[in-house]
Parts: structure tokens; sequence; C-alpha cells
């Protein structure tokens, strides 16, 4: 069925290997106000790197004291300050250095937690249709595998581009100072070395797109087949070997991404380590050829305090060749995941959201549907279709039809997971969008066919609903729910961990727990969606009994396939294709020898089989 959420498939101008060819200036200046809270923090690790790069460049110049005048002239006095200055020169820089670094990282592990708590809170703001339609590994991947891969950029690569660069026009400044032939011939191979990094960075950009996709897809393989169900399935399959045979094919081809990401460029970066090495040796050899030629007057001290500058040069421009590299592979992961930050929420609170029940007065449930219209994709026929219905407060309506025929959604509806398109659903008059999250979600609680229980204790899944309970409301719910008996026979009671989606428990044992966390809730409307259709004929029936004194003064939208749940409803809806065909109760609907009839008729009436 279409989803109304476009699945992410990257940058739309995309390069062989699906990657952006070029970063976004808009993505660029994301990534920066990412630093905007920490502005004063970044100031003082700036003044960090500054007084360091400052400190380190005048211990050049203090070794060429020592070797043309210290040493030469046998000045000990002098010698033994120049080396003072040295040794404390470096202590002070090694402290700055230290706190440059702790600095940096807090600024850079806050970072990252903004950027993780953006990602999942955006996430929990969209609405169901994504869920649906997205795989959950996907969805990991984006928050650990992408924000992880940028956590050295984000937590170093900010503090080291600034000290680089300090510490190279520091150098500069004092190369020249020194000698300015020297640092002219010093410079002449720069831009070659940026030129090969550029290259070399789009190269492992290209190559960071793909391998983060490639992550991703191992990340859902091992989130659906390594699950309690993925297990059963393949085992019961047979399909083990299979699936072990495409993660080896999953892993293979990431193994070879892998190398080809830390191979990119690597003979383009080893010709620049070699360029370093031998510019020093090309240095002593244009010194002693000046010198020869009488063309120029270098003295010792200052060609060695000049090639100790030229290694500390040399290793910052390295370094800020590599962040350069690492920046760019960053951007694909960047973009993935602002790509997430993107998306659209379209169910969205209310500017002035109404409270239920906050002047006081009951909440009774009166729920109407006026109208209701609802497609899950523009182009496609529509799931509900002008539906009208009036459910009085504690009364239970009760949804049947045929597969398909929007049931599920129209009870979603009530609770806001979608949205109505036209028309609306109210309860006690007020529309549920202009109701506060939090007032629905007190308002309306569901119980789905599908049960999900977290791998934690029985308490802790009930506490969920409600983070307050005591044990005596536990217990109280447990026993309205018919599962009190099977908790308290267990060793640990309610500390009982039901292990991952519960799967400790039998289908009908999940059911009662999680009808059980709804009861907890205490809503004034209750959902039930399929709510019994995991148990058998006995256990399904103590549930109902259970279900029925619940339904005493509160609404309930019963979702129902068996005729047990159809027959007392005090109203019964009929949906074809979405649209109401027939509303009444069961001895009306049974008299007028329609659709229900029909579905009664199909699924008999001894046994309280399945009507739809």
């Amino acid at each position: 069925m279409p989803r109304p959420f476009p699945e992410p498939k990257g940058p739309p101008a995309v390069d062989r290997y699906g990657a952006p060819v070029r970063p976004d200036r808009g993505e660029l200046r994301r990534i920066a106000a990412l630093f905007r809270p920490y502005r004063a923090r970044l100031a003082t690790v700036l003044g960090l790197i500054t007084v360091s790069a400052g400190l380190g460049m005048v211990s050049p110049f203090l070794l060429r004291e020592i070797l043309d005048q210290a040493i030469p002239e046998a000045d000990t006095t002098l010698l033994t300050w120049l080396v003072v200055g040295m040794v404390v020169i470096a202590i002070v820089t090694g402290a700055l250095g230290v706190a440059q670094t702790w600095l940096s990282n807090v600024v850079g592990q806050r970072v990252m937690h903004d950027l993780r708590a953006a990602v999942y809170r955006h996430l929990q703001r969209l609405s169901l249709a994504f869920f649906t339609r997205t795989r959950t590994g996907e969805v990991q991947s984006r928050i650990a595998n992408d924000i992880g891969g940028v956590q050295n950029v984000v937590t170093n690569t900010a503090t080291s581009l600034v000290s680089n660069v300090t510490t190279v026009l520091a150098v500069t400044v004092a190369m020249i100072l020194l000698d300015w032939r020297l640092a002219a011939f010093s410079f002449v191979l720069l831009p070659f070395f940026v030129w090969l990094t550029r290259r070399v960075g789009q190269e492992r950009k290209r190559i960071t797109a793909v391998r983060q996709g490639r992550m991703a897809d191992m990340s859902s393989l091992v989130e659906e087949s390594l699950s309690v169900s993925g297990i059963l399935l393949g085992k019961t399959m047979g399909r083990g070997p299979e699936l072990a045979q495409r993660f080896e094919r999953e892993s293979a081809e990431l193994a070879d991404l892998e190398v080809r990401a830390r191979m990119a460029g690597r003979w383009r970066m080893a010709s620049v380590q070699m360029s370093f090495a031998i510019m020093p040796a090309l240095v002593y050899w244009f010194a002693g050829q000046s010198l020869a030629s009488g063309s120029a007057t270098i003295s010792i001290g200052t060609l060695v305090a000049f090639t100790q500058l030229q290694t500390r040069l040399f290793f910052p421009i390295q370094s800020l060749l590599s962040v350069a590299v690492d920046v760019q592979s960053s951007l694909a992961l960047f973009h993935r995941i602002f790509e997430y930050l993107d998306l659209r929420v379209d169910i969205e609170e209310a500017d002035e959201p109404v409270d239920l029940g906050a002047d006081g007065r009951r909440v009774t449930g009166h729920v109407t549907f006026e109208d209701v219209r609802f497609a899950y994709d523009e182009d496609a026929a529509p799931t509900i279709d002008g539906v009208s219905i009036d459910v009085p407060a504690g009364t239970t309506l009760a949804i049947v039809g045929e597969t398909g025929s929007g049931k599920t959604t129209l009870g979603y509806l009530v609770a806001r997971l979608y949205d109505a398109e036209a028309g609306r659903v109210t309860i006690d008059g007020v529309d549920v969008r202009d109701l506060s999250f939090a007032s629905l979600a007190r308002t309306v609680g569901i119980v789905s066919q599908e049960t999900y229980l977290f791998h934690a204790s029985i308490a802790d899944n009930l506490r969920f609903a409600n983070p307050d309970a005591t044990d005596e409301d536990l217990r109280e719910a447990a026993a309205a729910a018919r599962i009190l008996e099977l908790i308290d026979s267990l060793p640990d009671g309610f500390d009982t961990v039901v292990g991952e989606r519960g799967y400790r428990f039998s289908g009908g044992e999940k059911q009662r727990i999680a009808i059980a966390r709804t009861i907890l809730r205490n809503p004034p409307v209750l959902v039930l969606d399929e709510a019994t259709s995991a148990l058998d004929s006995q256990t399904e029936r103590l549930v109902q009994e259970a279900l029925d004194r619940l339904a005493e003064g509160r609404t309930t939208i019963a979702i129902a396939h068996r005729l047990s749940t159809v027959r007392d409803a005090d109203q019964i809806a009929v949906l074809d294709r979405g649209r109401l065909a027939e509303l009444g109760t069961h001895e009306e609907l049974l008299a007028t020898g329609g659709r229900y009839a029909a579905l009664a008729a199909r699924a008999g009436t001894a046994d309280g089989a399945v009507v739809a």
C-alpha cells in the first residue's frame, strides 16, 4: 500500500557511486550551526591554540641563538637560560595541549549528543506511516553508524583545523623572519599538495556514501534475521544457510569498500609524505649552493632552526590535508543525517492545544466520526471514504468488514495515529487534531493485534503505561486482564523478564499483559484492534468478561473478527472498501439480510468463528 513518506534515496546530484558530487552550502551552514551554542568554549579553545602556537615558534629562535652564539662563544650562562626557556616552553605547551584536548572533546561530545537527540526526537514525532514502510535496521543505522561515523570529525576536526591553521600561519611568519629565500623555496610545492588532497577527499567521499548504505543493509539484515521471529522463520523455512550466505555477501562487499576507502589515494598521500621528507634535504642543498656561490650568507643556526620550523610546518599541513579528506568523507554521513531531520512531520500539535479535563470536567469519551475521509496516498483510492458514526459515551462500537476494508485505519484515526484528510473525528465535541498529544494519550488507549513488549520485567512493561502505578495497581490490572494467576506462578513474579518482544510467553499471555497495560492507564476511550485475536476460545471468554466489566462507563471501539465480540456491541459498523455499508445492532443487521448477515452466515454462529 502506498505511503505518504518518500524513501530517503540520497542527494539529488550523484556520481557513479551514488554520492553527492559536491557539498551543499546549506548543509555546511547547518554543520557549523551545531557548534553555535558552544561559542564561548570554542573561543577559549582558540585562545589556548593561539598561545600554544605562539610559544612553539619561540623555540627555533632559541635554538638558533644556542648554535650561533652560546656554543661558539662558550657562554654557559646564556646557554643555560636558553635551554631553560626551551624546557619551560615545552612544559607550558604540553599543559595547554591537555586543556585544549579536554575542552574540545567536551564540546564535540555535546554536539554529538545534540545531534543524536535531535534525530531521535524528530523520529518520535513522525507518524505511524513512516515506520510502516521503513526498515528498523535502516533507522538504527542512521542513529548508530552515521552519527557515530562523524564523531571524530565533530570531536576533533574543528579544533584540529584551527590548531593546524594557526600553527601553519605562525610557522610561516617565523620562517620568513629567519630567511625569506629558504621560505620561498619551501612553499613551491604547497599548491601541488592541496590539489592531491582534494582528489583523495573526493574519492573517499564517494566510497563513504556507498559504505554507509551497505552498513544500513547489514544492520537491517541482522535486526530482521537474528530476532526471535527471524530465527523462527529461518529455521522453519529451512533458509538459515541462505541467510548466512546473504550476510556473507553483504559483509564481503563492506570489507571491500573498507579496503577501498583506506587505500583511496594512498599513493598520492605517500607522494606527499615523501615530499615532506625530501624537502629538508633540498633546503640543505639550496643553502649549500647559495653559500658556495657566495650569493647568500646563511648561518648554521639559521639553517638548523629553519629545518626544524619546516618540520613543524609540514606536519600541520599534512594534518590539514587529512582533515580535509575526513571532512569530505563525513559530508555523505551528514547528508544522510540531515535527510532524516528534514522528513516532514505530518501530524503536528495544534498551536493552542486543548487539554481535555483540564477545566475539571470529566472526560466522557463521546466519539464521533463526521464524514471522515483518509487515503494513504494522494493518487490512491481512499481507505476511509465519507464515514459518519456517532459513538455515545460508555457504548461499544464494533467494526467489521473484509480484509483491507479500513477497519484498523478507522480505529487509529481516533488516536490520531493518522490524520483525516476530510471531515473530522471528535472526542467530547473536540476535534482530535485540536487536542494536545498528552491529553490524547491519556484519553485514548489502544491494544493492537500486534502485541509489543519491551525486553524488561513484567512490572516495567506495565508501568510504561503509568510510571506512578503502585504494586497493588499492577495486581489489579493483571487480575482484570486474567493474567495475575500466571504471573504469581512465576518464580520472579512481576520481576520476570519477558524476553525480546515478550517471546517468553505465549501469544495469548502477551495479549493479556498488553491488555493489563492499557487497563492500568485507565483511558476513557478504548480501541481494541482485534485485541483477542491471539487467544483461544476459553482464554478469550475470560478476557472478554474482564473487558466487558472494564467497558462500563467508557467508550470502546472494537475492531472485531469474532462473533462473540460483535454480538453484544451497542453498534456494529460494517465497512466495505472504506465506506460505511451498514450500521446497527447484531439483531438489526441480521434482520436486514445484508453484508453483515452474509458475514455471519459464512462464519457460522455456533462456534464464535471469524466474521472478517
